[in-house]
């Protein structure tokens, strides 16, 4: 249980400072690369963000190590401290302020987030899920999330981020049931877990999340983007505990406890993600013109998305 939450608190710190690294080389993309892969290819090129995915290649190992030793309806939770974190990694590298309004927002999230493990208090359950399990839940997560790319495809700026930014969230949270039955096949050793089929779905499932992750970040302010990578993440993976992995949790009056703190974290990671300080930090980016610390850019760039970065899941 300790090993678990000490892991999964490693990966939110990763996933934190992915989350500064990654937007700041975001923030540099043109409008017309949504969606494609020279948007990756030049990506690619920029210091920052394959820094950051470093970050977040850190992050998955810890969160597959916890994933290994605890609850997915305890682990995934503990993921969503990755936004506060941020809110401190830019006050501490970008030289953001955070004033009352960000600490008040962070300890309701973070009170929520407490609220919301120790009330659910996730023990038991199977290291694998059903046949049936994953047919229906892969199924309708991959209808629901083309269903969000769909409608982000035909709308703009905030609208279409925050919409990417669900539907990564809701597919970093499918990516982590397959790491827990990914490092559930580790007893049957290192050879078997790379004959069966979670390993490469879960592969897949994360590539997907990170494209869309790019996306959202290149489409519009991390206030509409980040609340859907962070709060579907943890939400998915809870429903994926309890009803695939058969997770067993509290009952009776700890239930309500449990519903109240998952609505002091949805209105914590909302107003956190809407902070003047992060909307203000995007400005100035904006105002500077999109420096990138030495970094190559395109010779075709065109106008730059306003901010520097929004805040990966990850997962």
């Amino acid at each position: 249980m300790i090993i678990s939450v000490i892991l999964a608190l490693l990966a939110a710190v990763s996933n934190a400072g992915s989350n500064v690294l990654q937007r700041k080389a975001n923030a540099q993309e043109p409008a017309e690369r949504s969606f494609s892969l020279r948007m990756i290819w030049d990506l690619l090129h920029r210091r920052t963000w394959l820094l950051g995915i470093v970050f977040i290649t850190a992050s998955f190992a810890c969160q597959a190590g916890a994933l290994g030793t605890g609850e997915l309806a305890m682990v995934q939770p503990l993921i969503i401290l990755e936004l506060p974190l941020t809110m401190v990694a830019g006050k501490l590298f970008l030289g953001s302020e955070l004033h009352r309004y960000e600490w008040f927002t962070i300890a309701l999230l973070t009170a929520g987030l407490g609220g919301l493990v120790g009330s659910l208090q996730p023990h038991g359950g199977r290291s694998q899920a059903g046949t049936l399990a994953w047919a229906v839940g892969i199924g309708a997560t991959v209808a629901l999330v083309a269903c969000l790319v769909t409608a982000a495809r035909k709308r703009r700026d905030e609208v279409r981020a925050g919409l990417l930014g669900a539907g990564a969230g809701i597919t970093f949270g499918l990516t982590a049931a397959l790491m827990k039955a990914t490092t559930g096949q580790f007893d049957h050793g290192l050879v078997h877990v790379f004959t069966t089929w979670p390993l490469y779905a879960m592969v897949g499932g994360g590539a997907v999340g990170m494209f869309l992750v790019q996306n959202a970040l290149q489409a519009g302010h991390l206030f509409a983007a980040q609340p859907g990578i962070s709060l579907l993440d943890p939400f998915t993976s809870i429903g994926w505990g309890i009803v695939a992995f058969q997770e067993d949790t509290t009952h009776g009056l700890l239930l309500v406890l449990a519903g109240v703190s998952a609505m002091c974290m949805v209105v914590g990671a909302v107003l956190l993600s809407r902070s003047p300080v992060l909307q203000g930090a995007q400005q100035q980016d904006s105002e500077s013109g999109g420096r990138n610390d030495g970094e190559p850019t395109s010779s075709t760039a065109g106008p730059q998305s306003p901010g520097p970065q929004r805040v990966p899941s990850q997962s």
